[in-house]
C-alpha cells in the first residue's frame, strides 16, 4: 500500500523497523518536530518489542521459564493488542509463532535472511497458541511458558502506526498520517475530502501509480487502513519458496487464494488483523470480513479482485471510506 496527500500537506520518507516510514501532516511547518517525535517513538517500539534484538524486552521473555514477569507499559500494552487480535480473529492471528518463523529462517531482519539459501525441514506443528500467554494488566506481568517464542510482527507495526499518530496529532494539533510499511494510521483533521490513500498490489513510490495490476486510490477519513500479503516478504530455502503469514494450525506459511488483502477499520490494527486473518482463513475470508462489515479488497492469486460491501468499486476511482474511531481507540 502506498499513501499519497494533496497540499498543503507535507511528507516525509525513510525506514524502521525494517520497513517503510511515511509521516504526512497537515500543517508543512510542523514536520520536522513531528518527525522527531515519531523516530523516537519507533525507536523505542524496536527496543520493546524486537524479536530480531537480543537485548530487546521481548528478547528478554525467552529466559522466564513460565515466571510471572513485570514489564513495561508499552510491552504490555503491544501484548494486549496482540493477545486481542488473537481473540477477534478465532486464533487465525497468534503472537506465539515465533518458534515456527525461526524454524523457516526468518530468524533475523528481513533483509538478511533473503541472502542466505539454506534448506529448511517443513514440519507441520500446531503453534503452542495464544491462550497459554497470560497478561496481568492490573500487576504489569505477563506470564510466557517455557519454549514458548513470542513474535509481535502481526500486530506491532499497526498498532505502534495508531500510537504515533494519535500521540503526534494531539501535540502538534493538527492531522497526521502514519504509515509503517503500508499500515496507515491517521488522527487530528483531516484534509479536505479525506487523506489520500492508494491500495496496490506491487510495492511502489507514493507519488507514481503502479506500472502494472489494478489498484484503487480512496480518502481516508479516520481509522486505519492495512493491507497484508504473501508477495512482499518471501524468500528461498532449499526448493522452498516461503512467506511470513503463518497459519497457526501447521506453524507452515499459509495456503490461501489471496495474493493481498486490504482492510479498513476503526484503527490499523484493527485493520491489520482482520486482513492478516483473511489470508490464513483462504477461501470464504470475503463473507468472515462481511459479517463484521469491514469494507476490504482482497485480490487472488491471479489479479482476480473482490471486494466486501463499503469498499470502492471501481479500481481506480478515488472514494471515501469513513471509519468509527473511539475517542483514544485504546486495547
Amino acid at each position: 500500500m502506498t499513501t499519497t496527500a494533496v497540499r498543503p500537506t507535507a511528507a516525509a520518507d525513510w525506514r524502521a523497523l525494517g520497513t517503510s516510514v511515511r509521516l504526512v501532516t497537515t500543517d508543512p511547518a510542523l514536520l520536522d518536530s513531528c518527525n522527531l517525535l515519531l523516530a523516537r517513538h519507533l525507536a523505542e517500539v524496536d527496543a520493546t518489542c524486537s524479536r530480531f534484538r537480543a537485548d530487546s524486552e521481548l528478547s528478554a521473555l525467552d529466559g522466564t521459564d513460565g515466571r510471572p514477569t513485570r514489564v513495561s507499559p508499552l510491552l504490555a500494552e503491544a501484548l494486549a493488542v496482540a493477545l486481542r487480535a488473537a481473540e477477534e480473529t478465532d486464533g487465525a492471528v497468534d503472537p506465539t509463532v515465533g518458534s515456527a518463523l525461526e524454524a523457516l529462517g526468518y530468524d533475523r531482519d528481513f533483509t538478511l535472511i533473503q541472502e542466505d539459501d539454506r534448506p529448511v525441514r517443513l514440519t507441520v506443528r500446531r503453534v503452542p497458541g495464544w491462550r497459554r500467554i497470560h497478561l496481568d494488566r492490573t500487576t504489569g506481568t505477563v506470564t510466557v511458558p517455557s519454549g514458548i517464542r513470542l513474535d509481535l510482527g502481526a500486530t506491532a507495526k499497526a498498532w505502534a502506526a495508531d500510537r504515533a499518530a494519535r500521540t503526534l496529532a494531539r501535540a502538534a494539533g493538527c492531522g497526521v498520517l502514519v504509515s509503517l510499511g503500508g499500515d496507515t494510521a491517521v488522527a487530528g483533521e483531516p484534509p479536505a475530502g479525506g487523506w489520500r490513500v492508494r491500495v496496490q498490489d506491487i510495492t511502489g513510490p507514493a507519488e507514481e501509480p503502479p506500472t502494472q495490476g489494478p489498484y484503487a486510490t480512496i480518502g481516508l477519513h479516520s481509522g486505519g487502513l492495512a493491507t497484508s500479503g504473501t508477495a512482499a516478504r518471501h524468500w528461498r530455502r532449499g526448493d522452498h519458496t516461503l512467506h511470513h503469514i503463518i497459519d497457526p494450525d501447521t506453524g507452515l506459511p499459509a495456503r490461501t487464494p489471496w495474493r493481498t488483502v486490504s482492510v479498513a477499520a476503526a484503527n490499523c490494527a484493527d485493520a491489520n488483523a482482520a486482513s492478516t486473518a483473511a489470508l490464513v482463513k483462504g477461501t470464504g475470508a470475503e463473507r468472515w470480513l462481511t459479517g463484521l462489515g469491514l469494507p476490504a479488497r482482497l485480490v487472488t492469486t491471479d489479479g482476480t479482485v473482490v471486494t466486501t460491501p463499503g469498499w470502492p468499486l471501481s479500481t481506480t476511482t478515488r472514494t471515501t471510506i469513513r471509519t468509527t474511531t473511539p475517542p483514544e481507540a485504546t486495547p
